[in-house]
């Protein structure tokens, strides 16, 4: 039987990296046509949400809103260590000032905003910005600080900006598990066959892409054309490693806090069973 999957990514380099052999037919699709999205992780977010999409990469934040409609699989996460949001500024504001201040993030189900409110429980003042414009709102005063991931990593000390706090290390301290940032997550409806499908393609296209890393420059350039060769590699580097490869032990159990937290600070009200797709 032949499926037609509703594919969303992000066009990071880190998931245009591990998608690109999965789109361009470098790996055996086992018969699956894809119709790919590529847009922001909050819109990526949203959609699901919407269950309008089959097959997507989406922040663990919003998995854990999802997680009755959609499963988990155990290629293509971005989780790790030192790889997390940054809380940044123009000056280096006290931890007491921090809840007073106004603070962009890129999207409420961001794993970014849940990371701050994860250190900051108390900010309230939030306000939704696209991730690459977080940076100029707040050298232009819009905002008095902001929550910056994927590239904007490694480019806000250049433009004169200061770390406040890293979001994702804070985690690892309190936590002692790995950053859980994003995953690759398909519909619960889908038969068992199709997602059995899905999982051995997505892992073949990372495998592969980790195989042969020149093989899809051209099209991470396609999608991420204003970044620079050497931003885009530190950002292969840091989102694309063994976890992304399959979860494993830590992984899932990084992803389990995650869902254990979210119960008991009331986040969300029940934890569905099997979030994680076995065959």
């Amino acid at each position: 039987m032949s499926y037609i999957i509703k594919l969303g990514f992000s066009p990071c380099p880190n998931d245009t990296f591990i998608f690109d052999a999965l789109i361009n037919n470098k790996v055996d699709t086992e018969g699956i046509d894809f119709i790919c999205d590529a847009e922001d992780i909050e819109r990526l977010n949203q959609r699901a949400i919407d269950e309008d999409l089959d097959m997507t990469k989406v922040s663990f934040h919003a998995f854990l809103h999802i997680a009755e409609k959609y499963q988990l699989l155990d290629a293509g996460s971005a989780l790790g260590n030192n790889c997390g949001p940054v809380l940044i500024s123009k000056k280096n504001y006290a931890d007491a000032e921090i809840n007073d201040l106004s603070i962009a993030i890129p999207g409420k189900y961001t794993t970014a905003a849940f990371l701050l409110k994860f250190a900051y429980p108390e900010a309230t003042t939030l306000h939704e910005i696209i991730f690459n414009r977080i940076e100029h709102k707040i050298l232009k005063d819009i905002v008095d600080a902001g929550v910056i991931i994927h590239e904007t990593r490694f480019t806000y000390e250049e433009k004169g900006l200061v770390k406040i706090r890293d979001l994702g290390e804070y985690w690892e301290q309190k936590t002692g598990f790995p950053i859980p940032l994003g995953g690759i997550v398909v519909r619960r409806d889908m038969p068992d066959e199709l997602k059995s499908k899905l999982s051995r393609i997505l892992k073949a296209s990372v495998e592969y892409a980790l195989q042969n890393p020149d093989s899809s420059k051209e099209f991470i350039k396609e999608h991420s054309t204003e970044i620079a060769d050497d931003i885009v590699r530190k950002h292969i580097e840091l989102y694309v490693n063994h976890y992304s490869i399959s979860l494993g032990d830590k992984g899932r159990e990084a992803v389990k806090f995650l869902f254990d937290y979210g119960l008991k600070n009331k986040i969300i009200d029940n934890i569905p069973e099997n979030i994680f797709w076995e065959e």
